[in-house]
């Protein structure tokens, strides 16, 4: 089973993408990177996808943009429900809807994907092999996966507080998503350069690489998704209104009351 991460620039600029393959050890069910990039158009996009991919039947795409917007004006059920939820650790989401300009775009992809085969699976029969797309947002997932108080803050202020902010974002990533189900292995694939410090890096080169480490959280909340189900994830909205897949780390986290407004 293959896991894409889309970080997808809604409007103009790179789009951060990952690829993750399942994989069973001795140890247990691994998830290994086999790559991770940036791309700047659509075409270009999914071209990384289609040679990666090629006929493959077990994939999950996860893509942080809001795919299905049936509201013309206003905010849609999920991006409220992240507020409701995760409005206090600063994890709302941005509101969609078909008057945004970005909105032509963002649908297009999820159109794309299902004109590939990809369905979206706001429900799913855990560890059933199929090829699927899904919404999802990286700051709440972040909160419950690390059990943070506040988002990571490595997207806005000057270049020191996003270098600081970029710093403890890779802190989190290597010391707790290889201890969780399923294991994270961050071995890079052979000739991909190896991670630099958010230290030495100029606000260009910060951009690409947050781009990256995003996109790896949206494959990362995919795979999670298809290996749990229901269990540890929490879907805000449905296929009609639009839904987030948030992962969370079990019963410590019961799952919201449903609601349609």
């Amino acid at each position: 089973m293959k896991f894409i991460g889309i970080d997808l620039g809604w409007r103009s600029g790179e789009s951060g993408l990952c690829r993750l393959q399942l994989q069973s050890t001795p140890t247990g069910d691994r998830l290994g990177i086999e790559d991770l990039t940036c791309r700047l158009s659509l075409e270009e996009i999914f071209a990384w996808l289609d040679k990666g991919l090629g006929e493959a039947e077990g994939v999950m795409v996860a893509v942080d943009a809001p795919t299905i917007i049936p509201n013309q004006t206003g905010t849609r059920l999920p991006d409220r429900l992240t507020h409701k939820y995760f409005g206090k650790y600063h994890a709302g989401c941005y509101p969609a809807n078909l008057g945004r300009p970005f909105a032509e775009r963002t649908t297009g992809v999820g159109k794309l994907l299902e004109e590939r085969g990809f369905l979206h699976a706001p429900e799913i029969q855990a560890q059933r092999q199929g090829r699927y797309q899904i919404e999802v947002f990286p700051h709440p997932a972040m909160v419950q996966l690390f059990q943070l108080e506040r988002i990571i803050k490595y997207k806005k202020g000057s270049l020191a507080k996003k270098r600081q902010g970029l710093l403890e974002l890779q802190s989190y990533i290597e010391n707790i998503l290889p201890q969780l189900t399923p294991a994270l292995d961050l071995t890079l694939p052979p000739g991909m350069e190896p991670w630099r410090s958010p230290l030495t890096l100029n606000g260009k080169e910060l951009k690409h690489q947050e781009d990256q480490w995003d996109s790896l959280i949206c494959a990362y909340i995919g795979a999670y998704w298809w290996y749990w189900g229901r269990e540890r994830n929490w879907v805000l909205g449905d296929e009609s209104t639009g839904y987030i897949v948030v992962p969370t780390l079990g019963a410590d986290q019961p799952v919201p009351d449903a609601e349609k407004n």
